[in-house]
């Protein structure tokens, strides 16, 4: 359970570890494949079974009980049987009214904590203690006869409700800790996914996914459950995948989840996508990322009084949060704007947003027809899917409309050759297209941890630099998780269509030749732009292959 907590790492968090013990004890694992890491850790001296217990119980918020000042009282012991108490490690040590105090070696057990919450009918309330001390007080209690009363005999299984409030319920708060944890870490997603000895559960945080904490199998099938409820899905249906949604309040913040469950050979694995749909929340153009000389690019592109402006790049690259940040920019009192979004990730006061809804036939094409009948000044399309939604939007360009939407390209210039592929006539994409901006986005080094050292002969090459230059990198700390990165930036590349550009895109030239010229007009392509920040330090040359390299 506990390796997936990285706890050796929160030890030197903690203090009770130092950095160079820790690079010691890394070097030595490679040799103990076959050692658990806490056992490997007691082993090697680093630390005691009873520090390690107490950090994981502060990680997992939940008390660290030392049972070795525990004055047994039988009575409360012998709520469980011995039977129930050895098989999931637990011991009943305190009752105050319908509380009951359950110590435990694993308090993410959750199937562990239903089946005494129904045995007892009490509300459970858990603690966490040593291996060794759950032995001997197990021995102390069950080994010299002592535990003679039988457990009560399970009884009638009662809703959430008719014992307790529901927030009391230890699955609805594993669940709710989860969400906390997601919306607090800056999480876009959570993958829950059920392995053969526990489920584990990853957050993607600055697009990248990160272990948080592993959920104990037994209680995988409750954990979907009760996620299924709160999306209104099909509890009995494990089968076929599902969707369903939910919103959550969070600190006067409304926040919607997506979810989606896909049947796996261990069970059914849910992806929880976080959307933060609260009113006017949207990035401001400043912050967008934009260098001077991109700047420039944009403000001449999105002055224009009529045309086609498109936002490219693969998912995850900021498509949105650019057009919202133009949308808002737009958003006067004079324009009526119209959008049409799958699914509208943010809503924003003033703006006519439609949801596509495929199934009742509003597609994003009949749906851009209906809307220009609506009298629309300026209109986004979340995405152009197809050669006749293409088309329409080209047109609509053409006849006085600003359209705003997305394209999966690679770069800017592919663009305008992507349209013709589609099936547009050259001489509408020249005649409508204003410009493209193609982006990413890339992680940002932390700023707690960042470090210099001297670059490789590799990265001078990858950089097309020479001599010597220092670059950073982050070390990893508790700020940034361990991961030596903390935020993103955008990358961009703007191409502004001129009437020079208009005349290549109706000869059908070819990209190569589209991006030669767009060079000449003050273009950065994002290569460059990634070079930028890498020499200014913000990011690095890891980033620059995971997100550049293969253009």
């Amino acid at each position: 359970m506990r390796e997936h907590l990285k706890i050796e790492m929160r030890l030197v968090t903690e203090g009770i570890m130092t950095p160079r013990q820790l690079e010691e004890f890394q070097q030595i694992q490679t040799s103990y494949k076959k050692e658990t890491v806490e056992a490997l850790l007691i082993k090697m001296g680093y630390v005691t079974e009873e520090q390690l217990t107490q950090v994981i119980g502060k990680y997992l918020r939940v008390p660290y009980i030392n049972l070795k000042t525990y004055t047994v009282d039988y009575e409360v012991v012998n709520l469980l049987d011995e039977k129930m108490a050895r098989e999931y490690q637990v011991l009943a040590i305190d009752r105050k009214g319908n509380r009951l105090t359950l110590c435990m070696t694993d308090p993410l057990n959750l199937y562990a904590i239903e089946e005494v919450r129904l045995v007892t009918g009490l509300v459970v309330d858990v603690g966490i203690c040593t291996q060794a001390d759950m032995y001997n007080m197990m021995e102390h209690c069950y080994g010299d006869g002592k535990s003679v009363v039988e457990a009560h005999p399970t009884k009638k299984i009662l809703s959430v409700n008719e014992k307790r409030g529901i927030e009391e319920d230890p699955l609805v708060k594993m669940v709710n800790d989860m969400l906390i944890q997601g919306i607090e870490l800056g999480a876009s997603d959570i993958h829950i996914e059920a392995g053969p000895v526990n489920t584990r559960v990853r957050m993607r945080i600055d697009r990248v996914l990160q272990e948080q904490m592993p959920i104990h199998k037994d209680s995988h099938d409750l954990v979907v459950g009760r996620i299924k409820v709160m999306a209104q899905m099909n509890t009995a249906e494990k089968r076929i995948p599902q969707d369903g949604q939910f919103q959550i309040r969070r600190e006067e913040k409304q926040i919607n989840m997506r979810v989606s469950t896909l049947p796996t050979i261990y069970g059914e694995k849910v992806v929880i996508r976080i959307l933060n749909t609260q009113g006017n929340n949207y990035m401001s153009i400043d912050k967008l990322g934009f260098t001077p000389s991109n700047r420039r690019l944009f403000d001449k592109m999105i002055k224009s009084p009529h045309g086609l402006i498109l936002v490219t790049g693969p998912t995850g690259s900021g498509k949105s949060t650019t057009l919202y940040s133009i949308l808002s920019e737009h958003n006067k009192v004079t324009d009526n704007i119209v959008t049409l979004e799958d699914p509208i990730e943010k809503r924003l006061e003033g703006i006519n947003q439609v949801q596509i809804n495929n199934k009742a036939g509003l597609t994003f094409a009949s749906g851009l027809r209906s809307i220009l009948r609506q009298d629309p000044d300026i209109i986004m399309l979340g995405e152009i899917r197809d050669a006749e939604t293409a088309s329409i939007a080209i047109r609509s360009a053409i006849t006085g409309h600003i359209v705003f939407s997305t394209l999966h390209t690679n770069d800017a210039a592919s663009t305008m050759i992507r349209l013709v592929d589609m099936g547009v006539e050259p001489y509408l994409v020249g005649s409508a297209l204003v410009g493209v901006i193609a982006q990413r986005l890339v992680r940002k080094i932390c700023p707690c941890c960042k470090m210099p050292y001297q670059s490789t002969e590799d990265e001078l090459k990858l950089l097309k630099l020479e001599g010597t230059l220092t670059l950073h990198k982050g070390r990893g700390c508790q700020v940034c998780n361990f991961t030596g990165y903390k935020g993103r930036i955008a990358l961009h590349e703007i191409i502004v269509v001129n009437s020079e550009l208009q005349t290549m895109i109706n000869r059908g030239m070819q990209a190569e030749a589209i991006r030669a010229y767009a060079k000449t007009q003050g273009t950065t392509f994002l290569q460059d732009n990634m070079c930028q920040l890498i020499v200014e330090g913000t990011t690095s040359t890891e980033e620059f292959i995971k997100t550049i390299y293969s253009i």
